[in-house]
């Protein structure tokens, strides 16, 4: 049996409201809905502000499933009562962000600037120019831009100048030794 999947969910403090219809489990709350297909042999009961995920007995679900549809609701959950958040850095001389209409435009050391679509549902606010800060209920859809973004221009190993989330550690590389040193 699924660890993850019999976990309940606590619901506790959080104004939100769940209907499962239409082969749909739907998730409203402070900061949007979010919805996704049910998944065939799971089934939701809500207990004591407690959601529990359970599998249907005469239907033959599979582990992964069962943990992959608590993560789900889960995500959604925490999504619409909290949202979701990624921050990233830019380091290098020259680089800078900036907002321009729905488009985020990159000047990252090319001779052109990089312009990337901000998808529907996700918020992009810059400051100072080098942090990027990416705020959306949907975690998937806030991960994948970031990175997204990241992969633009990956930090490289020798000076760290790129694209990294706020806390990422880049491990550097020592450069050349010298030659002819010791002769």
């Amino acid at each position: 049996m699924s660890r993850l999947g019999k976990m309940p969910i606590s619901l506790a403090g959080k104004k939100i409201d769940i209907k499962i219809q239409n082969g749909r489990i739907e998730v409203k709350g402070p900061k949007g809905e979010l919805s996704i297909p049910a998944v065939k042999g799971i089934l939701v009961k809500i207990e004591n502000d407690y959601l529990f995920v359970l599998k249907d007995e005469q239907i033959e679900v599979h582990n992964k499933d069962y943990g992959l549809a608590r993560a789900l609701i889960n995500n959604m959950i925490t999504g619409v009562s909290a949202g979701f958040e990624k921050r990233l850095k830019l380091e290098g001389v020259g680089y800078r962000a900036q907002i321009k209409g729905n488009m985020l435009d990159l000047q990252i050391g090319r001779s052109h600037p990089t312009e990337l679509l901000i998808p529907e549902g996700i918020k992009v606010t810059v400051e100072k120019g080098v942090l990027i800060i990416i705020e959306g209920i949907n975690k998937f859809l806030v991960g994948h831009f970031a990175a997204e973004i990241r992969a633009e221009k990956k930090p490289e190993p020798y000076k760290g100048k790129g694209i990294r989330y706020e806390k990422e550690h880049v491990r550097k590389k020592a450069g050349k030794a010298a030659k002819g040193k010791t002769g």
